[in-house]
């Protein structure tokens, strides 16, 4: 089996020899992928709707791989019990979703060795509730796949000092290393931002509240980093 990008990038941060969890695997690629590659010991796969948790079923039956692999149906991490895995990816999902799903068992959390995110939307969000609970940002990684850019962060326990407030948005990582996409990222988010800005200025209120004042302050630390390149 040959993954994606994205995913091939999220496989890369797994960890060799692990229990690892997938939580929304939608067809179960990604457990399938690690465990024929010998990546992981073994795998959880986890969707919350009948559909996916069924092509995931058949997809595992047809590589002949329930031995090393358990499907099941459930909301997030309800299918996996404290201690039972090592490393846990959410991916393809957005940041508060995600951020919903960490908060709903602490107990599996608490477990765990690894994290492994990849946020649609909301990154930002994301960062800030690793930062503010005990976990350390170790990897990002920036993928292009079908004109589309992905963001993929993991993490491990560990205490990290506060960002300075645009890097939750742009990554701590990323700007580090000065990632080959950093500035196509940048740029996506400055879009992004001025195009959140167009639509409030279409109201007084909007205009004048401390959210408009927020994205107008963003907008302008973004602009300065893009002049940093």
């Amino acid at each position: 089996m040959k993954l994606g990008e994205r995913l091939q990038a999220i496989a890369d941060m797994v960890p060799v020899g692990v229990t690892m969890a997938d939580i929304g695997t939608d067809h179960a690629y990604l457990p399938i992928y690690l465990i024929s590659h010998s990546v992981v010991a073994h795998a959880i796969a986890g969707d919350i709707h009948q559909g996916p948790y069924l092509l995931a079923k058949n997809a595992v039956t047809a590589a002949q791989l329930e031995e090393f692999i358990s499907v099941r149906r459930g909301n997030g991490l309800e299918v996996v019990r404290p201690g039972e895995a090592e490393t846990v990816v959410i991916a393809g999902m957005g940041g508060l979703n995600i951020i919903d799903i960490l908060r709903s068992r602490p107990e599996v959390i608490a477990t765990l060795k690894r994290l492994i995110l990849q946020p649609m939307i909301g990154a930002s969000a994301v960062r800030m509730w690793l930062q503010t609970n005990g976990w350390q940002i170790i990897s990002e990684q920036l993928i292009q796949e079908y004109g589309k850019l992905y963001q993929i962060i993991a993490a491990e326990p560990g205490e990290s000092q506060p960002l300075e407030p645009i890097l939750y948005e742009i990554g701590p990582l990323l700007w580090q290393s000065r990632h080959p996409l950093l500035l196509l990222h940048i740029e996506e988010l400055i879009v992004h931002l001025r195009g959140v800005l167009a639509t409030m200025a279409g109201s007084a209120e909007a205009v004048h509240s401390a959210k408009y004042r927020e994205f107008t302050d963003k907008l302008k630390d973004l602009e300065d980093k893009r002049t940093c390149l």
